[in-house]
């Protein structure tokens, strides 16, 4: 699929030629991923006893089904915060960058799916935990309970293997003056990880097209979603309500999705009527009085100083 124009919805020229002679008449046209193609091989039928009429759906690959199994709608962005931490965003108008995936939506046709990874996942948060909290999650949370919003200027990365968004590695903190120091006070070291690891989440995704909308929601997964005080530091960073939700094998959930989508009418059916039916999330933070003020005026100290490691670490960007 890297061949596709993603906005034409066409093949690139370019692209095929560079592979194979007369790849296109091989691979046909592509469709949209709920779009029935066809019925099943007598094959199937004979050797596995699927019924003639079965039919088949073009079908999407395994992030996309993702995104259609953890029901996203415009505007929403699912968070897995697991040993890695990845994020999958619906996107209306994609700004293609060097760093992230951009995808079609598997779910609208019209609109645009991005993915990003953050290596420094939970392993880091366990680090700080084991170091700053005596490996105490209870100890963790009352930490980010005592300490307010902003941190009081204080701003960490923390990238203890070489992160991918972005090519950063080691430790580095920064009072409001943002001059680098060396530690932080234990309470202070943990609201920076937290804060640190969502701010850079929000600019990436930024980066790639994304704005937070009125009626955006983050659903949230992984070991780390059932800690309500990072939660609550989640929905602080990206001005938006924060759910859980119960997405065990949501690559298979979501093609199950898209079959169904495919036989209820494809293109012809909003995504959103077809899964109306299915569990709906569960509530688990909203955005505190005062968040949004506190964090679009750190948003941009954190953006630089990340270029100003990056520019240590690699040189002048262009």
């Amino acid at each position: 699929m890297n061949l596709l124009k993603i906005q034409e919805k066409v093949w690139s020229q370019a692209c095929l030629g560079a592979c194979a002679p007369r790849l296109e008449e091989k691979l046909g046209s592509p469709v949209p991923s709920c779009s029935v193609v066809g019925a099943i091989s007598s094959y199937y039928v004979q050797r596995y006893g699927f019924p003639p009429a079965c039919k088949v759906v073009a079908f999407t690959g395994d992030n996309p089904a993702s995104l259609a199994g953890m029901r996203l709608e415009e505007g929403d962005i699912a968070v897995s915060l697991g040993t890695s931490d990845t994020l999958f965003l619906w996107l209306q108008e994609p700004t293609p960058a060097l760093e992230g995936h951009i995808f079609c939506n598997p779910v609208d046709v019209q609109h645009y799916m991005a993915l990003l990874c953050f290596k420094n996942g939970s392993l880091m948060r366990e680090k700080i935990r084991d170091e700053s909290a005596s490996g105490s999650w209870n100890k963790f949370s009352k930490a980010l309970q005592s300490t307010e919003m902003g941190n009081k200027g204080n701003l960490g990365f923390y990238f203890d293997v070489m992160e991918i968004t972005p090519g950063i590695m080691g430790r580095h903190r920064f009072n409001a003056e943002n001059i680098e120091v060396s530690a932080f006070p234990g309470d202070v070291e943990i609201r920076a990880l937290i804060e640190g690891q969502f701010m850079a989440k929000r600019i990436h995704a930024e980066g790639l097209g994304y704005r937070v909308m009125p009626k955006t929601k983050i659903l949230a997964t992984g070991g780390a979603s059932h800690n309500k005080d990072i939660l609550q530091v989640l929905a602080d960073v990206f001005g938006a309500p924060v759910y859980v939700i119960d997405t065990t094998s949501s690559a298979c959930v979501g093609s199950a999705y898209r079959a169904f989508h495919g036989l209820a009418g494809g293109t012809g059916v909003a995504f959103s009527e077809v899964v109306k039916s299915a569990p709906h999330p569960s509530l688990a933070a909203t955005p505190s009085p005062g968040a949004s003020q506190v964090y679009e005026a750190l948003l941009p100290r954190y953006a630089q100083l990340e270029q100003r490691i990056l520019s240590q670490a690699w040189g002048p960007l262009e």
